[in-house]
């Protein structure tokens, strides 16, 4: 490694000239410098005043760790954060004198950093890089070299930074991979683990009828401990496996996203936050934090996106009233200092945001750009930002329809009742934002009715509903993927969730959905083209010409439309509910142009099925 301190550098603790710059590694250790990778995570770690959680002079408000990254032309602005002793996730430190910062590099070569730390009132949501007075190690700077990973697979680092490029899906910045999304929604308070540090149920306040009941144990995901494998991080000597093993069975069964809350004070499950206490507004829990960062860069290898929700409908006032003040802004930034370095990182700006009948008291319009633009002016990666919708098309349409061309938002995060809506909302909302200027990623992240969701596989174990209304309605549209809900009213709940066995055949066909498109279909060349296939409720996406794939339902007879495009085509069926591979029907090849039947299934009629239409001299 190449390092190198200017004589600006001050104040720096003894241990930084040993391992001022730590690599992030899957078991979330301390590496040799020498190991820099890109798209790895590494930490710098500064001695600072020695202070706590509880002073009197806040170490969270007013104190600002500012770090610059430049490689060649680019340069990344990174907030830092107050980190107790620097190993807060296995001391549960409250004290100490140590600020970090995390940093992802995203290009090979020499690197170098410049770091400002201020002191002053309210410095840390202020925009003025000259509030406040220099302290301690401010002006240090140094250098360090990259060199390519050495991950492979589904790990994010062997993928990169998943980013929104202005088109209908994400993409993977380093594989140039298009990215369809498929994982849990539920449990949304997924964080109120007890393994965590001061995570405990915060409030006796009545619970909002319609919404699942809060049991006052904390998750355990005990069922999952069993999926902890040898080598997986933990804490605190073997705590964290339950959770751990939790995001293993997920990413064996193919899912690629975990939707979950970061503050649930006055919401539903009241057992996640971030402070050092559910009264709490300026002060954060560092070794919380820290664990939670063990189980997010888990996560990270893991190839899973982080949908992190930060409030509910409940609790969108709760921060300056639902402004982005201080409180606000606080919480943001040490959100983005300590997690916004993921590579699969989701900024939802609230679950359920804005007014409805069961939630009168809401924020604005003005008020969610503010916080919109906030998350995107403050965040270096300038990750994907949505927005989570109520159910009811008024409130939808309401809300969403004022953000269409808004710069900083990305896309909606769809909540639909029924799911046979599904399908032309996902269009509705593709066509509609690429007409306003800004082409969303449309996401499916909740399907009511709201006490049903997808049901446990023992009440409901084809899921034919979900399957075909919900995924494949999504998807055959050009949405981006869907995430699942549990509903309220049945066993592992939306907030009593302890196990994801319960929903083993809908990740299934979740992942059969994920590999057809990935395999079989250059879907982000493809449109939503219904209109090109006559069977009642069939879908068809296609980029006409080149490849066509219709969703039948009961393996109905079916005529597509080839328009004025001639020559051979080859036709294969494929069986979304079991995910066999493709086989030949009654009729294997068609000829264009025109109409043409594409036959029948090649087993189990009443099954349904997708059809794959493609040039027979492109095989």
């Amino acid at each position: 490694m190449m390092y190198k301190l200017n004589n600006n550098l001050i104040a720096l603790l003894c241990f930084c000239s040993v391992c001022l710059l730590s690599c992030q590694s899957t078991e979330d250790a301390e590496e040799e410098a020498s190991t820099y990778q890109k798209w790895h995570k590494m930490t710098l770690s500064f001695e600072g005043p020695q202070t706590s959680e509880q002073a009197e002079d806040n170490p969270f408000l007013n104190y600002r760790l500012l770090v610059s990254f430049t490689h060649e032309d680019k340069t990344y602005e990174v907030p830092g954060f107050y980190a107790a002793d620097g190993n807060a996730a296995e001391s549960s430190a409250e004290n100490g004198n140590i600020w970090q910062v995390h940093f992802t590099p995203d290009a090979e070569g020499e690197w170098n950093y410049a770091v400002s730390f201020r002191q002053g009132d309210s410095i840390a949501v202020s925009d003025d890089s000259q509030a406040g007075e220099a302290v301690a190690f401010d002006g240090s700077s140094g250098s360090f070299t990259v060199s390519p990973s050495d991950k492979e697979g589904r790990d994010l680092r062997a993928k990169g930074r998943l980013q929104y490029i202005g088109e209908r899906y994400l993409r993977f910045a380093e594989t140039k991979e298009y990215y369809l999304k498929g994982g849990t929604d539920s449990p949304e308070n997924l964080l109120g683990y007890e393994d965590f540090d001061g995570t405990y149920f915060g409030s006796d306040e009545e619970q909002r009828e319609g919404e699942a009941a809060a049991d006052k144990d904390m998750h355990r995901y005990e069922d999952h401990v069993q999926d902890w494998h040898e080598g997986d991080p933990g804490w605190q000597n073997g705590k964290g496996k339950g959770l751990i093993g939790a995001f293993n069975y997920l990413a064996e069964k193919g899912m690629n996203s975990a939707y979950f809350l970061t503050l649930n004070i006055g919401g539903d499950g009241k057992d996640v936050w971030p402070y050092t206490g559910y009264d709490e507004r300026y002060r954060f829990d560092c070794s919380k934090l820290a664990q939670w960062e063990k189980v997010l860069s888990h996560a990270d290898s893991l190839g899973i996106m982080l949908h992190i929700v930060i409030q509910e409908t409940e609790n969108e006032l709760l921060l300056d009233g639902g402004d982005t003040g201080t409180q606000r802004k606080l919480y943001f930034r040490e959100l983005i200092a300590r997690f916004a370095h993921h590579l699969a990182v989701t900024w939802n700006m609230g679950e359920e945001n804005g007014y409805a009948d069961f939630t009168p008291n809401a924020q604005n319009d003005a008020q969610r750009k503010a916080m919109m633009s906030y998350i995107k002016q403050t965040d270096p990666y300038k990750n994907f930002v949505v927005l989570h919708t109520h159910a009811a098309p008024t409130h939808r349409y309401e809300i969403l329809d004022a953000l269409l061309g808004f710069k900083d938002l990305d896309g909606p995060s769809l909540q639909i009742s029924p799911p046979r809506d599904v399908h032309e909302e996902t269009k509705h909302w593709i066509a509609a934002s690429e007409e306003a200027g800004k082409q969303w990623v449309v996401n499916l992240d909740e399907i009511g009715p709201h006490y049903h969701g997808v049901l446990p596989d023992n009440i409901d174990p084809e899921h034919d509903t979900v399957r075909y209304e919900s995924l494949w309605g999504n998807l055959m549209a050009g949405g981006g993927g869907a995430e699942w809900y549990f509903g309220y009213k049945f066993p592992n709940d939306d907030l009593n969730a302890e196990t994801f066995r319960t929903r083993n055949n809908i990740w299934d066909q979740t992942r059969f959905a994920l590999n057809f498109f990935h395999e079989h279909l250059p879907f982000w060349e493809m449109q939503a083209a219904d209109t090109l296939v006559d069977a009642e409720g069939a879908y068809c996406f296609a980029k006409p010409g080149e490849v066509y794939a219709i969703y039948t339902r009961y393996g109905a007879a079916t005529q597509l439309d080839l328009e004025d495009y001639e020559g051979a085509y080859q036709v294969q069926w494929y069986n979304p509910q079991t995910g066999e591979g493709l086989s030949d029907g009654s009729v294997s090849e068609v000829r264009g142009p025109g109409e043409v039947a594409l036959g029948a299934p090649p087993s189990a009629p009443k099954e349904d099925w997708v059809i794959l239409v493609k040039p027979l001299e492109k095989q």
